[in-house]
């Protein structure tokens, strides 16, 4: 009965995974299409990227002890650590009194290979979640 368990433990860990994946690769695809927004509609500036910060699920074991059963998304912020970027175009409806425009702080680039990781971290658990599909298929099989 135990061997059931994990294998099903392992199922639910896997599926808060792509769950956490899939909300980072969309907050990633919005960063990507706000990257050129000078002036947000509430009035605050330039876009400021998002970033998606997860934490573990921990599960109560029978003695006591915890242990890691998933991960999920904790929250979403906006990224205070990377600088905006200004740029000089006096012409642009944002520019100031001196020319400048402040660009979001989103760099195409770097947003991209996170698109990347995310999307291979999503792959790994969808390729556990098959192989925990056919291990239970297997055990039914041999159970018979």
């Amino acid at each position: 009965m135990g061997g059931i368990n994990e294998l099903f433990s392992g199922l639910r860990a896997s599926a808060t995974a792509l769950t956490a994946e899939r909300v980072r690769m969309d907050v990633i695809a919005k960063n990507i299409a706000n990257a050129d927004v000078t002036h947000t509609p509430d009035g605050q500036g330039p876009y400021h990227r998002q970033v998606v910060h997860f934490e573990p699920i921990l599960q109560r074991l029978a003695n006591g002890e915890k242990s890691v059963a998933g991960v999920r998304v904790s929250k979403v912020t906006d990224d205070d650590k990377t600088p905006f970027e200004r740029v000089y175009d006096p012409g642009h409806p944002d520019a100031d009194a001196e020319g400048m425009v402040t660009l979001p702080n989103v760099n195409a680039t770097k947003e991209m290979a996170d698109m990347i990781t995310a999307s291979r971290a999503y792959e790994a658990n969808l390729n556990a979640q098959d192989n925990f599909v056919r291990m239970a298929e297997r055990a039914l099989r041999l159970a018979q």
